[in-house]
């Protein structure tokens, strides 16, 4: 299933053990089944990780380092290979990813074909600026090499276009350097949307990392506050790799454990234990960046329902009004998360057709998935989001409108005419058929 676990679309996977069997593969989906899906970690959080036939390919154990290049940087692995796998090797050699969203447990062909961001777009823009090149496999035209000047159109599609121009078979990146695993962290509380913005304007081009949390449940004078975060990495320190695994959910309760109370409960203890004065940490790159990687199977508290999560980029000129009133319309509705995140977005364009960033602010949360999301919340930050010109995430959607979708990615037309005809997702056949 989908990391959300909604909707409730599970699926059969025929497993890749290596890149020459997969021609086979796709052979036997078209003949069985009409259609189908690369599958890697399942961390997108709605359906475009669900194949339309409910059969899908899964690419996790194509997890082959190919190549390395610690001088430069270089490194080309198979599709498979998640970003974790990626630190435990170049870490200690002095490397890091570009570019990484909030989880590592996702495969290198998933963070191309979602085009991930991170917090430092304003910096180095999405996961797609570093792609070198990647294998590209089709039904209908075999294996190709895509790169900026090789396959130029099916390189900027397949970026971003959600694996349906192909299966990835194995990608080339380009790491950033790192004297030490170490983040130089700063943490503040804001009181308001306002204050956030001013510490955005001050800070965000001063530090390599940026991103907040917000207060989604809080109302009147204390609406959008929450805590603002940034670092770099220390100059010097030990290169080490990290894991904080703790634990995890042993099993999905029947009902969500993220409700109204525990929902104001926890923000406001979490708002009120953070510094009102600038506080300056130096810790590890896990509890910095993938806090929540700390609990495995995190995704079952929200009950035997799933989640749903809401991701909104705002344009520039819209932010400030644009955020506001989706925390409002959120904080009147009961409904929320623990983890709402807050960041701006640069202007360093994406190679991909499809990418999701773009100048703004871009607002994240969860939600425990009832009728209601559906019947009266999404429908009222829909229309904020688009009044306001912006657009969601598709992979972090399971309810976007197609007349939506296609107005916000104008591109969507090209990757349509691009696709593989072999491969089609529930989401591509929601919003675009």
């Amino acid at each position: 299933m989908s990391w959300g676990r909604y909707p409730p679309l599970p699926q059969r996977a025929r497993a890749a053990n290596w890149c020459g069997g997969l021609p086979a593969l796709l052979a036997s989906a078209a003949k069985e089944k009409g259609s189908t899906l690369a599958h890697g970690e399942g961390r997108s959080y709605g359906d475009s990780c669900l194949a339309a036939s409910g059969e899908v390919i899964a690419m996790r154990r194509l997890d082959r380092f190919l190549d390395a290049d610690w001088s430069s940087g270089v490194l080309r692995a198979e599709a498979g290979t998640t970003l974790a796998d990626i630190l435990a090797v170049a870490v200690p050699r002095g490397w890091f990813l570009p570019v990484t969203p909030g989880t590592k447990f996702v495969t290198l062909g998933g963070a191309i074909a979602n085009d991930v961001h991170g917090k430092n777009h304003h910096r180095r823009g999405t996961f797609g600026r570093h792609v070198r090149r990647f294998g590209l496999l089709r039904s209908d035209r075999g294996r190709l090499v895509c790169a900026p000047d090789a396959e130029p159109a099916l390189f900027a599609a397949t970026i971003g276009g959600l694996g349906l121009t192909g299966l990835i078979e194995w990608a080339e990146i380009q790491l950033m350097p790192i004297a030490s695993s170490h983040v130089d962290g700063l943490a503040v509380r804001f009181g308001d949307l306002g204050e956030f913005f001013a510490l955005s304007a001050e800070l965000d081009e001063r530090h390599e990392f940026c991103v907040s949390w917000v207060d989604c449940a809080a109302r009147g004078k204390t609406a959008g506050r929450g805590v603002y975060m940034a670092g770099d990495f220390a100059s010097d320190g030990p290169r080490a790799v990290e894991n904080r695994r703790r634990p995890g959910v042993p099993l999905t309760p029947p009902v969500s454990l993220v409700n109204a109370w525990s929902l104001r409960a926890f923000n406001a203890i979490y708002w009120r234990k953070a510094s009102a004065k600038r506080r300056y940490v130096r810790g590890g790159y896990d509890p910095f960046f993938y806090p929540l990687d700390a609990l495995p199977n995190w995704n079952r508290i929200y009950g035997i329902k799933g989640f749903q999560q809401y991701q909104a980029l705002i344009p520039d000129a819209e932010a400030r009004a644009g955020v506001q009133a989706l925390l409002d319309a959120i904080a009147r509705s009961g409904k929320g998360s623990f983890l709402a995140v807050l960041k701006r977005c640069g202007g360093d364009a994406s190679p991909g057709l499809l990418s999701f960033p773009r100048p703004g602010v871009t607002l994240a949360l969860d939600f425990p998935h009832s009728g209601h999301l559906e019947d009266a919340l999404f429908p009222r930050l829909d229309a904020i989001v688009h009044e306001a010109g912006g657009r969601l995430y598709p992979a972090k959607d399971a309810h976007m409108k197609g007349e939506d979708f296609r107005r916000a990615y104008p591109d969507w037309e090209k990757l349509a005419a691009l696709r593989d005809p072999l491969l089609l997702s529930h989401f591509w056949k929601r919003v675009a058929q």
